[in-house]
């Protein structure tokens, strides 16, 4: 299924943290969902929490360390499954494409197997 959404992010709390507010629909419904990302210099990762108006959970992430050679930033972490109601492992793999467009794909883990849930392309507006 295919939707469109915009995202508005910003920096906070003096630049430590990224907060990325996104609106629009999905099937057909009014979508909102919020996230907040950060670099951990404790840790040599970043964090990231996500919320949404689909769900009543709070997914968190953590990425392996950052080379910045790459160009991709991948996460783990977990969530609850809303149709089991059981923690649930995700993994998420933020691609920078070029200066203006970014590839985020997302991945469920069901029964010990990894499903790709979700894609989405991101281009600045400018």
């Amino acid at each position: 299924q295919k939707s469109t959404a915009t995202a508005t992010n910003r920096m906070i709390m003096g630049g430590r943290y990224q907060e990325s507010i996104t609106t629009g629909t999905v099937n057909g419904m009014p979508f909102e969902g919020r996230s907040v990302v950060g670099y951990n210099n404790a840790s040599k990762t970043f964090q990231s929490t996500w919320v949404d108006n689909m769900g009543t959970g709070i997914m968190t992430m953590e990425s392996a360390p950052w080379d910045g050679k790459s160009k991709i930033l991948e996460f783990k972490g977990t969530t609850t499954d809303p149709m089991t109601g059981k923690s649930m492992k995700v993994r998420e793999v933020f691609t920078m494409v070029d200066e203006n467009t970014r590839k985020m794909e997302m991945y469920d883990t069901h029964d010990g197997k990894e499903i790709k849930s979700m894609e989405i392309i991101m281009t600045r507006q400018k």
